[in-house]
């Protein structure tokens, strides 16, 4: 069965998700998520999502959301390439570090900023 990824096609954390399945050749199944109409907040996508995002991953029933956890696991379980994200420990805390900092301190100034704008 094809992982199914539910998307925003412009939301960046769904860009990343896809640049890694390309640079892996992974095939997905995309399901749209119209955030406008707010279908992230409709019951049957809470159930898959209580904390509504995107990117969601569905890989045959296994269900899971963050673009960052998403693109360890798609490497670990699809790709034997150490590249992307090598098996050495001290490679791999740097990589960690970077995507921590991303989700933890990076995107939130981002999103700050681009709500005054938009």
């Amino acid at each position: 069965m094809v992982p199914i990824l539910y998307q925003v096609v412009t939301s960046p954390p769904c860009r990343a998700v896809f640049m890694l399945t390309r640079a892996i050749g992974l095939k997905l199944e995309l399901k749209d998520v119209n955030i406008t109409e707010r279908e992230q907040l409709k019951p049957e996508y809470l159930k898959l999502n209580p904390q509504h995002t995107v990117p969601l991953l569905d890989d045959d029933g296994f269900i899971f959301w963050d673009s960052h956890a998403i693109n360890v696991y798609l490497i670990n379980k699809y790709t034997n390439d150490s590249t992307l994200y090598p098996n050495d420990i001290k490679k791999r805390a740097i990589i960690d570090q970077r995507l921590h900092f991303d989700s933890g301190v990076a995107f939130s100034v981002l999103r700050r900023i681009s709500v005054g704008i938009v």
